[in-house]
């Protein structure tokens, strides 16, 4: 498997490493502010946990909103750079608002705009992977792009500790560090990507919103994507995570340690697992990384330590390595070339909807039921996800196969 890594490593195309490290010094940055927001916004400037949750619940839809609008501009100009550097660019803008702001209505402003930022380059910069990595190393491009953006989200909040404990929690200066690889990442996109010329074979979509553009995605996509929404609805959020080792005793404290274990573990398995998917079938890493996840669900469900929870976590963060970037590849596989940014996008807005119901579910069988229940519905879920996976299985096997014979030809 080394050999295999080493191989891949040096064909994947240069654009693709240059997006990995993009999405890599965005999410330093992010994650430096939104591992201080909450708490900033709480005893700093007295706001209250309502407050915190609508601020974020209205920036993450507005994200998943953006993404569905975004993908499809891409498809109409046959453009996926510049719109996903439009993206990194708003984000980075956006940042110096963080340190300057005095008021929460100023917060809320940018953080809303960041969002905005972060939903325009989604669809389009996944897109743009698709259409640069070669067929037989989709799988590899887009698990190293996860990889090193899962770098990114546990050196941030590593990152933003250090600097606290630096500064004797001098929020404001945090804040003003983050701008610095936020401004880098919007600098790599923009000089040193390239984005493959449009096929002459390729047709030009006029309307890629239309019910007649929609249609053509065809069956298999539409089921992949009604999988992957019932996927999202096992994978609530993370935070339940963290909730979950501090009801067995962790110190609060030492909370943001089960995001780095989970991010470690995630970053790690997901290039090499993008690997395995371009030699093997995708859907048997798919159907390894489900099957963790419902592991994940049983030991969190049913342990009563800081130990068992640690288990836990660790699966979970290798069911996240084995299934994020193997699911974008499932959407590029099973989409049309000329309609792949309205696919990521529609492929996002369904996971976000569905990944919003499933914090709401979780957060309504914790407080009513009970941490235990919070973990088991979520391997129930997961097991209809794998059900659903296993009737997809054929279709998208044609599919596939008769998509990489176009790009071959086109090539």
């Amino acid at each position: 498997m080394t050999d295999s890594i080493r191989r891949h490593t040096r064909a994947i195309p240069a654009s693709i490493w240059v997006l990995g490290f993009v999405s890599l010094l965005m999410d330093v940055s992010s994650e430096m502010i939104h591992a201080l927001f909450p708490v900033y916004l709480v005893t700093v400037l007295g706001a209250s946990a309502l407050t915190v949750g609508v601020i974020e619940g209205v920036a993450e839809a507005t994200a998943s909103i953006t993404k569905v609008f975004s993908g499809a501009l891409s498809d109409w100009l046959g453009k996926r750079k510049v719109l996903a550097a439009l993206g990194y660019g708003l984000a980075a803008f956006t940042k110096p608002v963080f340190p300057l702001a005095q008021s929460i209505g100023w917060l809320f402003a940018a953080r809303f705009v960041d969002r905005i930022g972060k939903g325009i380059r989604g669809a389009p910069r996944d897109a743009l992977i698709a259409d640069i990595a070669p067929p037989e190393l989709r799988g590899a491009s887009f698990g190293l792009r996860q990889s090193l953006d899962t770098v990114g989200a546990f050196i941030g909040p590593l990152l933003a500790i250090a600097l606290m404990a630096l500064t004797g929690d001098d929020y404001t200066f945090v804040f003003w560090i983050a701008v610095i690889p936020a401004f880098l990442s919007f600098g790599l996109i923009a000089t040193l990507v390239r984005e493959p010329e449009r096929s002459p074979a390729r047709r030009k979509v006029r309307a890629p919103l239309s019910r007649a553009e929609l249609g053509r995605m065809g069956p298999t996509f539409w089921l992949v994507v009604g999988v992957a929404a019932v996927f999202a609805l096992a994978r609530f959020s993370e935070a339940f995570l963290i909730l979950r080792a501090v009801s067995v005793g962790l110190p609060p404290a030492f909370a943001p340690a089960v995001m780095v274990v989970m991010n470690v573990v995630y970053a790690l398995a997901a290039y090499p697992a993008g690997i395995l998917s371009d030699r093997v079938d995708r859907f048997g890493v798919l159907t390894v990384g489900l099957t963790l996840l419902v592991a994940a669900d049983l030991v969190l469900g049913l342990t009563g330590t800081i130990a068992g929870v640690a288990i836990g976590v660790a699966l979970w963060g290798l069911h996240m390595g084995l299934t994020q970037g193997l699911l974008a590849t499932l959407i590029a596989d099973s989409a049309p070339a000329e309609l792949r940014g309205t696919a990521f996008g529609v492929f996002n807005l369904a996971g976000g909807v569905a990944a919003l119901a499933a914090s709401v579910i979780a957060g309504g069988l914790w407080e009513a039921i009970g941490p235990a229940a919070t973990f088991l519905a979520g391997a129930v879920f997961t097991a209809i996800a794998l059900a659903g996976l296993l009737a997809v299985r054929s279709r998208l096997a044609q599919s596939a196969n008769r998509l990489h014979g176009q790009e071959k030809a086109n090539r």
